[in-house]
């Protein structure tokens, strides 16, 4: 996953298992390396989806598998993990080849399930959780951590010719995309990203009570993972989205506050449909 777009996510950290971390980092290379040939400037178009489909026939091909494959097929083996989420992961790239703009959130929210969503049902699934509650509590929070990504990035998706904010979002507003090669956040487009925000806000809300459907260092793994998003849309809200300014990032005084909030950690209230 690469580091534009996936930096709020957990890589094999120190709170992970550490019989975990060598099955979890071999999933980040795979995708890794997919996500540069989609994205790694230099490349025709042509290239770049031949290459994504080449890497797709390798993962589908398990006789004598060379290089990451030998640790990612050792992996999908042992965990018994569904193919169809790498496979996701694959089909979000190659949209990244051929897609730069979004209509409506119902085309980004596909894209995060393919793009955000496999990384959290990877993770749990390593950890031998199947439950289809905490896949859905996942997915909200990687979708979250997906868009507030998306938020972060903005200027420099734009710079690439890339647009994650549907149409949907800041047409009501009138903030037109033209605006952005400005160089500048406006008071139209604020108000569009104050909007996706608060979804953004939602989603992580939805996905909470994954953090505490977990047990062992995971458990923690989660909690600071969930708390390092909510912080960087914290810090996104708080600068008005201007991201042309200055693109927000997390420092050595937010990884205390997250490992401070992560050991004071609040259980989320069940669901009142649930009491």
């Amino acid at each position: 996953m690469a580091h534009s777009h996936y930096e709020n996510f957990p890589v094999a950290s120190r709170l992970m298992p550490a019989h975990l971390r060598p099955h979890v980092a071999a999933i980040y290379a795979f995708a890794r390396i997919a996500d540069d040939y989609a994205d790694e400037p230099g490349r025709a178009v042509g290239e770049r989806l031949h290459l994504l489909d080449q890497w797709r026939a390798r993962l589908h091909d398990d006789r004598a598998p060379q290089d990451v494959f030998l640790a990612v097929h050792d992996t999908v083996t042992r965990f018994d993990l569904p193919l169809s989420l790498l496979d996701d992961l694959l089909s979000a790239f190659t949209q990244d080849v051929t897609t730069a703009r979004y209509a409506t959130w119902a085309d980004v929210l596909d894209y995060c399930r393919r793009s955000a969503n496999p990384v959290g049902r990877l993770v749990l699934r390593l950890s031998g959780y199947r439950d289809d509650a905490l896949d859905r509590a996942s997915d909200a929070v990687c979708t979250a951590l997906q868009l507030t990504n998306f938020w972060q990035d903005l200027a420099i998706d734009w710079s690439r010719g890339r647009l994650y904010v549907p149409e949907e979002a800041w047409r009501p507003h009138a903030a037109e995309p033209s605006v952005l090669d400005g160089g500048r956040m406006t008071a139209a487009w604020a108000a569009a990203m104050r909007d996706c925000g608060e979804r953004t806000r939602a989603l992580f809300a939805d996905g909470r009570a994954v953090c505490d459907g977990v047990s062992g260092r995971l458990r923690y793994e989660l909690r600071a993972t969930w708390l390092g998003g909510t912080r960087m849309l914290e810090r996104l809200e708080r600068s008005g989205f201007d991201v042309f300014t200055a693109r927000p990032r997390l420092g050595a005084a937010d990884a205390i506050v997250i490992a401070w909030g992560t050991a004071l950690w609040r259980a989320t209230p069940p669901s009142r449909t649930h009491s």
